[in-house]
C-alpha cells in the first residue's frame, strides 16, 4: 500500500508543517471553547430570566389591605390623657372616613384636629373639625387666611359663627363655623355640604357644653 500524499494547504500551496497543523488544532480548539462559553453564557441568561418570570407571576396581586380605620374617640381620650383637658370627639355617618386625627400646629395654635373625607371614589370635598387649645376669638381667623364671620347660625341649640369663602384664597375651604367652648374654640370647615357640616356641630353638642360648664 502505497503511503498517502500530505495534504496540500490551498492558502500555502503547500503541505502543513507539523508545527502549522499544531498551530490549526489549537487555534480551532479555542474558537470552538469561546463558542461554548458563549452559548452558556446565554443560556444560563435565559434560566435566570425564567426564574424572575416565575417568582413574579407567583407573587398574588390584587389591591393592598384596607387601612385601619381611624378610632376617633380613642385617639382623643388619648390626646386628653396626655393633655390634662377635655378633648372633643366629633362623628359622621357612613358616608365620611376619618383620614386623620391628631394634635396639630405648636404654641398658641396647637389644636386636636381630625380631618373627613368622602367614602366615595368619585366625591370630591372634605371636613375638619379642630378644638383649638385655648384659643382666643381671633384663631378662627387666622386659620381662614382673614376671613371674617358673616352671619350666626344656631344649631342644636349652640349659636355659631357662620364664614363664607372664596376657595381661591383660603385653600379650597368653602365653608366654616366657629364657636368657644370654653378655654377653647371649636372650628369646623372645609368643602362639605351644609348637611355635613350641621352633622359634625350637633355630634359634638354635648361636649361643647360640657367644656362651657367646666370654665365656669
Amino acid at each position: 500500500m502505497m503511503a498517502r500524499e500530505p495534504r496540500i494547504v490551498a492558502e500555502l500551496g503547500r503541505p502543513e508543517t507539523p508545527d502549522e497543523t499544531a498551530a490549526r488544532k489549537a487555534e480551532s480548539s479555542r474558537i470552538y471553547r469561546s463558542s461554548q462559553n458563549v452559548r452558556n453564557l446565554v443560556a444560563a441568561l435565559l434560566v435566570t430570566l425564567g426564574v424572575v418570570l416565575v417568582i413574579m407571576l407567583a407573587v398574588p396581586r390584587g389591591t393592598p389591605p384596607a387601612r385601619e380605620p381611624i378610632d376617633v374617640a380613642v385617639v382623643a381620650e388619648r390626646v386628653s390623657a396626655s393633655e390634662g383637658r377635655t378633648v372633643i370627639a366629633p362623628e359622621l355617618s357612613e358616608g365620611w372616613v376619618v383620614n386623620r386625627a391628631g394634635v396639630e400646629g405648636s404654641g398658641a395654635a396647637r389644636a386636636f384636629t381630625v380631618v373627613y373625607a368622602p367614602s366615595g371614589v368619585d366625591d370630591r370635598g372634605f371636613l375638619r373639625v379642630a378644638q383649638g387649645f385655648d384659643a382666643d376669638e381671633s384663631w378662627p381667623t387666622r386659620v381662614l387666611a382673614g376671613a371674617a364671620p358673616q352671619t350666626t347660625v344656631t344649631i342644636d341649640g349652640i349659636s355659631w359663627d357662620r364664614y363664607e369663602l372664596d376657595p381661591d384664597r383660603t385653600g379650597n375651604i368653602s365653608v366654616a363655623i366657629a364657636t368657644d367652648a370654653g378655654p377653647d374654640t371649636v372650628l369646623i370647615y372645609g368643602t362639605a355640604p351644609d348637611g355635613a357640616l350641621e352633622e359634625a356641630a350637633r355630634s359634638v353638642t354635648d361636649q361643647i357644653t360640657a367644656l362651657r360648664e367646666e370654665d365656669e
